[in-house]
């Protein structure tokens, strides 16, 4: 408590010294102040990006912790209103603007409940992001080891915080849907039966020899004893809760317009798709675009020499033996191959490319039933970005699916949007590792459309599953706003995907329980990539034989992640510098008699 009330404090005292400091001084302390308390009070978000000052702690869940982290975001917002932006050079007004814009949008949902909403799911918790967490943590050194046994340690402390705010969750009436707790005491159960012997426990079973013999002798007893007596009891309690206390209160609507302000879901919403338009309004476009795709989808299925309807077609793609691979090497192999066929094509579509190596790999084999097909891991200095591949259940991961999973988690998307970002020196760390849904879930879903420029996608299949990836990404939005503002059952959305969609009817299952369990954000892959696509058609119009699709993807990468409203504005800002740079000619002048 003490260290908490050190940050919260420091957090309120003025960053800046006065009218002394120029307004760029007054922004860069506030910035890089506020940087140091996110990686201070986050510290697996730390050790995510690869600063690993604070591996040895985890982070405060207790109620005070979220009650300081709210007089935080008052205090800096306060701070960075005050400052002149005018007087600031372009970039460093952009990084205050970007600021002020997320300390707003924080604070926006803070003001409906001010609390964690959702701390562990089905979908997402201490179960599932722990053991990634473990993942990214180096393990070369004593200091390395005793910072992840300190860490095994504060395992019952952030289990109690978990605790305390679900409890609040229940006193307020800001309770989850049972569906998406009712499978997580088996979960935890399963973590805490295999603690010694799955990936918490990894670390201390290869100790590198160039530690010690007398400190790997103490690590290999002190790892898997933790592991017992500290990390496994916490996780009993945690499970105990949620199956005696949690569950019986919450709540059997799955709608987040059941939560006691529904303007919730209105806001998520909002923030997820970057805009102004309404849950009714992104239903309706989520409906247009299904049906534009599906008559995509209609005139690629002959090219396959398929002969029947959408739905034969659906059946036979997902159940073929011929479309699954039947070894794991196999299937990524086939995602090394598409990534290196990309990587020769970049310089077609970029003036710069990513300088962060990228590693396919496959997923923990324990995390097989809870993550997707692929996704991606953001690098860092010590730890390369990974293209993590689930080769888990080979006989639901279709070869079809590959060539655009791969450009969408790897390049030319997530991997070149971030490491690109990454390599922005002479930005502010915030802007360098932002995450805006819309931006980046629509850059991907865009970069997969690029495959057509790339030379990929001329196997009808293939062509098929880029086509079935938009499709989906166009059906969540139907069964999105369908579950949380128009009073959809859970089987009414999985009806809506499997009519709609060539997904696998377990994987749509499993695509309505995430929907379920975290509002609005299936929503941010098809708002983005519209409008990006609608930015560059703008481009392209406006400047004709002048446009390069090179110069555009830059003008949209250049500044990192940036809400799209303010990537709006900033594309718009360099086709009005191309067109200066190189005018119109003027039209010839009439000649008498002509």
């Amino acid at each position: 408590m003490r260290k908490l009330m050190a940050i919260c404090v420091l957090s309120l005292l003025p960053l800046v010294a006065g009218a002394v400091d120029t307004a760029e001084q007054q922004v860069r302390t506030l910035l890089s102040a506020d940087w140091q308390w996110r990686l201070q009070t986050r510290p697996e978000y730390a050790t995510a990006i690869g600063e690993h000052r604070f591996n040895h702690t985890l982070s405060d869940t207790s109620l005070a912790a979220s009650r300081a982290a709210l007089l935080h975001h008052r205090s800096v917002l306060l701070q960075a209103r005050a400052i002149a932006a005018e007087r600031l050079p372009a970039q460093d007004r952009l990084s205050l603007e970007l600021f002020i814009h997320e300390q707003e949008e924080t604070l926006r949902l803070l003001a409906l409940y001010p609390w964690q909403l959702l701390p562990i799911s089905n979908q997402d918790g201490l179960h599932i992001r722990f053991g990634q967490m473990v993942a990214q943590m180096p393990f070369a050194s004593e200091n390395d080891y005793r910072n992840y046994l300190a860490r095994l340690d504060a395992v019952p402390a952030h289990v109690d915080g978990l605790v305390e705010q679900m409890r609040e969750a229940v006193v307020t009436g800001w309770v989850a849907p049972k569906t998406t707790v009712a499978a997580v005491p088996a979960m935890l159960r399963a973590m805490r039966e295999s603690i010694e012997s799955g990936a918490l426990a990894a670390p201390f079973n290869s100790i590198p020899a160039t530690i010690t013999p007398a400190a790997r002798e103490e690590f290999a007893q002190a790892g898997p004893a933790a592991l017992r007596t500290k990390v496994a009891p916490a996780l009993q309690t945690l499970e105990d809760f949620i199956r005696n206390e949690y569950l019986p209160a919450a709540r059997d609507s799955i709608a987040a317009s059941a939560l006691p302000d529904d303007a919730y879901y209105t806001l998520l919403a909002a923030q997820h798709t970057g805009g102004t338009q309404t849950p009714a309004e992104i239903h309706a476009l989520g409906l247009r675009e299904v049906e534009r795709i599906r008559a995509l989808i209609r005139a690629v299925i002959p090219r396959t020499g398929f002969k029947g309807s959408f739905a034969q077609f659906s059946s036979f793609v997902n159940s073929d033996r011929r479309m699954f691979y039947t070894r794991p090497d196999k299937l990524l192999a086939r995602y090394r191959r598409v990534v290196s066929r990309a990587n020769a094509q970049l310089p077609r579509l970029f003036l710069t490319l990513p300088s962060e190596d990228l590693v396919i790999k496959p997923a923990a084999r324990e995390n097989g039933e809870s993550v997707g097909a692929a996704y991606y891991e953001e690098g860092s200095a010590r730890r390369p970005a990974g293209l993590v591949v689930n080769t888990a259940r080979l006989d639901a991961r279709p070869i079809w699916e590959v060539d655009a999973l791969a450009l969408h988690e790897g390049v030319p998307g997530h991997h070149l949007q971030v490491a690109r970002a990454h390599q922005l020196a002479g930005l502010p760390a915030f802007r360098r590792h932002a995450w805006y849904p819309a931006f980046g879930e629509g850059w991907a879903l865009y970069a997969e459309s690029l495959g057509y420029e790339m030379g990929f996608y001329k196997d009808a299949f293939s062509a098929f599953g880029q086509l079935n990836s938009e499709l989906l990404r166009a059906a969540r939005m139907v069964a999105d706003t369908g579950i949380h503002a128009m009073g959809w059952t859970r089987q009414q959305a999985i009806d809506y995907l499997n009519a709609n969609t060539a997904n696998a009817l377990a994987d749509n299952e499993i695509e309505v329980d995430r929907y379920i369990a975290q509002p609005a954000r299936a929503l941010s892959y098809k708002a983005g990539q519209l409008r990006i696509q609608a930015l560059r058609s703008r481009a392209q119009m406006v400047l004709g034989e002048r446009f390069d699709v090179r110069a555009f993807h830059e003008a949209v990468l250049a500044n990192g992640p940036l809400p799209l409203p303010i990537l709006e504005r900033q594309v718009g800002r360099w086709i009005d510098e191309t067109l200066e740079a190189a005018p119109l000619p003027a039209p010839p002048r009439a000649v008498n008699g002509s």
